[in-house]
């Protein structure tokens, strides 16, 4: 069983910057591939990057290529998500999930460990 727990979240104007965290409490954090999802209302869950276990591997989405980047800290038990040059349309419920995988995982359903979210909110 490995607990999520995101902060970092709030409120931002647009062009700003803000870095999310999500502390994992396991004693095996290394051996997880970690990501990061996003949710707006009404809209369908997607994903924004993920990181392998070691943090050598990375898989951004698209829209975040060049203005997010993840990290992880094993040390610390902890993955990050550094949000550059934000958007309104970056406005979401952000969550960070968690598997035992060496691979970098983008997709949703793969996922077994999820935190409850934090609020990000870019306004124009």
């Amino acid at each position: 069983q490995v607990q999520l727990v995101e902060s970092g979240g709030g409120l931002v104007q647009a062009g700003g910057s803000l870095r999310l965290s999500c502390a994992a409490a396991t004693r095996t954090f290394s051996n997880y591939a970690m990501g990061w999802f996003r949710q707006a209302p009404g809209k369908e869950r997607e994903f924004v990057a993920a990181i392998s276990w070691s943090g050598g591997n990375t898989a951004y989405a698209d829209f975040v290529k060049g203005r997010f980047t993840i990290s992880r800290d094993n040390a610390k038990n902890t993955v990050y998500l550094q949000m550059n040059s934000l958007k309104p349309e970056d406005t979401a419920v952000y969550y960070c999930a968690a598997v035992l995988s060496t691979l970098v995982v983008s997709t949703d359903n793969e996922y077994r460990y999820w935190g409850p979210g934090t609020q990000v909110t870019v306004s124009s």
